[in-house]
């Protein structure tokens, strides 16, 4: 009977990993092996069928390419009139090949244009830049680049807000680079430039990999359930101070933004990983390289010590000048490994059920 039960239990293990892929399998710890894992896990669609949603398999079955280039060389000129061609209620992956050079339109992909993909390549990175601010269009929608459609994918794009930087007096000069508001969402290779809201990374399940993100105030805000892997956060020294984090968790909800394998670059010293925005935000750092950008603090309740017993703050393996233990907040957390695991694998961002590796053309 032993025996038996020893084979049940390696059979159901067995059913579980064909089931849920391997999310439950946590990043390594060495930086080294971080590529080698991601590829291990997160399979090309043909070897994942029985996991992945099936209106993602049948969309990736029939994919298209448009091309986008400025010499008119393309399917079109500018990145706009491609999305515009997508119809209403698509079904199938279009990938939109935007040639170099500099693009200055403000592009939304509609939330009935699911299975988008805009693609740059990686040696000549195109230009998305538009100087939308807060003031014109209220901050989430002054982004550049607006993502509501579930399914979006970015690759190897500039993506810029070129708006002036906020100098505490204008009125209404945030101004967004990026908002991802699509479930189930993915962003390899990308430059995120701005200075205060850089990204909204507004709702769904989203992943960042290999990006460079700057910014000064909240320069990634939102209330999306995010995994950034091998990204650059780089801090825009700012005479009010500085922010990374603005998350937005109000309730037990599952949303957060764990940082893993990322490097926070910048100098200052008075730069908070996260704030309390809002009253229950949850935001992890894990073997992230922190420079003295950081504060000794290292995070803010937002002047309402009311949320130090509700906001979830947490740090594991981080290393550098900015990630001392000593003068932390005391609202924050310094994780085991068991209370890190979770925010380190790819369940965080249920990707079993939708994540592919990086495309390419």
């Amino acid at each position: 009977m032993a025996v038996k039960a020893a084979i049940l239990t390696i059979l159901l293990a067995a059913a579980t990993t064909a089931v849920m892929g391997n999310d439950y399998n946590a990043v390594p710890p060495n930086k080294s092996q971080l590529n080698s894992w991601f590829n291990q896990n997160v399979r090309p669609v043909n070897e994942r069928k029985s996991t992945l949603d099936p209106a993602l398999v049948k969309a990736e079955q029939s994919r298209r390419v448009i091309t986008v280039r400025q010499d008119g060389k393309g399917n079109f000129k500018r990145i706009t009139d491609a999305v515009n061609s997508v119809p209403s209620g698509n079904s199938r992956r279009v990938i939109i090949y935007i040639g170099p050079g500099e693009y200055r339109e403000k592009i939304t992909i509609d939330r009935t244009k699911k299975f988008v993909t805009l693609y740059g390549n990686p040696n000549a990175k195109p230009t998305l830049t538009y100087g939308g601010t807060a003031a014109q269009y209220g901050t989430v929608d002054s982004a550049t680049l607006m993502a509501l459609a579930d399914y979006f994918v970015a690759a190897n794009l500039i993506i810029k807000n070129s708006a002036p930087k906020p100098d505490g007096k204008r009125k209404g000069a945030q101004a967004s680079a990026l908002r991802i508001s699509g479930d189930k969402s993915a962003v390899y290779n990308c430059r995120i430039l701005g200075f205060q809201d850089t990204i909204c990374d507004d709702r769904g399940y989203h992943l960042f990999k290999d990006c460079y993100i700057e910014g000064t105030v909240d320069f990634i805000f939102g209330s999306g359930t995010s995994l950034y892997l091998n990204s650059e956060l780089h801090v825009i020294p700012n005479s009010g101070g500085t922010v990374i984090a603005a998350q937005a968790r109000e309730s037990s909800d599952n949303t957060g933004y764990s940082f893993v394998h990322c490097v926070i670059t910048g100098a200052g010293g008075n730069t908070f990983l996260g704030r309390a925005w809002m009253s229950r935000p949850r935001v992890v750092y894990i073997y992230t390289s922190m420079s003295s950008a950081i504060t000794t603090a290292g995070w803010s309740d937002n002047f309402h010590p009311e949320r130090d017993g509700t906001v979830f703050f947490g740090e594991y393996g981080d290393f550098g000048s900015g990630a001392s233990k000593s003068g932390r907040a005391k609202f924050a957390k310094q994780l085991t490994f068991n209370q890190a695991k979770p925010y380190m694998t790819l369940s965080f961002i249920r990707g079993s059920s939708w994540l592919l590796p990086p495309p390419s053309l």
